[in-house]
């Protein structure tokens, strides 16, 4: 008996990386010779075992080597409008692309391979991505392309600065750690710091958390020798944001 490979599902409860708006969708064929000319290929789609044929009209599988995300290359019209309320742009039609649960070692590569999935469809269609989690829109241009051995944290975590009233102080926290199955991290600082210094600081610490491939336990100190300093991790708590809660980790350096 031949013994078939069980091929991840699409998490449907997870909201995906990335929503691509356009006024034309592109074929599965399109997509996959764009992505096998940058990429190497080969990409593949698996649709549901029932059909005979990938859907793009449904949501499935597309897989380059040890890589796979889920993808809907045409969302339902009631999705389309959706995002186009939320996101206050002009594309009638959209596609969206999420990440697959992976191991703490592969979920860089995995999260790399949906951008890059994301990437094609906007170029293709010379239309408008959203990065869900960061909150950041891409244009064909603004993507920036990298070889999986050249991964940066920078492509796919920001840092927002914003102000904390009950506390007096300046909020900084990540967006983008949760694509990898991570808390988001945040800090406090008195108001007049440089917020830049704080900002990169941040930046570096979720590089090697990712590294490190798990979110740290609270009350924990973590030495982080390649960039010279300690952190301590004081609380974990969950705030509420307009898209969906975030679960943060507080930690001081």
């Amino acid at each position: 008996m031949k013994i078939r490979r069980k091929v991840p599902k699409p998490p449907r409860s997870k909201p995906p990386l990335y929503v691509i708006g356009f006024s034309s969708s592109p074929t599965l064929a399109e997509l996959r010779t764009w992505f096998d000319l940058h990429y190497g290929g080969p990409l593949s789609f698996k649709d549901d075992p029932k059909r005979n044929e990938p859907d793009s009209s449904s949501s499935l599988m597309a897989t380059h080597s040890p890589w796979s995300a889920w993808m809907l290359l045409s969302t339902p019209s009631v999705q389309a409008y959706a995002w186009q309320q939320r996101l206050e742009w002009r594309h009638t039609m959209c596609a969206a692309v999420g990440a697959v649960t992976a191991t703490k070692s592969h979920s860089a590569d995995v999260v790399l391979h949906a951008a890059r999935l994301a990437r094609g469809i906007t170029v293709l269609t010379e239309g408008t991505a959203y990065d869900v989690t960061m909150h950041t829109y891409l244009n064909p241009s603004d993507w920036t392309d990298r070889p999986l051995s050249q991964f940066s944290v920078k492509d796919h975590v920001t840092v927002v600065h914003s102000e904390d009233a009950e506390r007096q102080q300046d909020w900084f926290y990540t967006r983008g750690l949760s694509k990898f199955g991570l808390d988001e991290i945040e800090v406090f600082q008195p108001v007049g710091l440089p917020s830049h210094t704080v900002s990169e600081i941040l930046l570096d610490i979720a590089d090697e958390l990712l590294r490190i491939g798990q979110s740290p336990t609270i009350g924990s100190t973590i030495a982080l020798p390649a960039l010279a300093l300690s952190i301590h991790v004081v609380r974990h708590r969950t705030h509420p944001s307009a898209d969906m809660p975030m679960i943060l980790r507080e930690i001081t350096w």
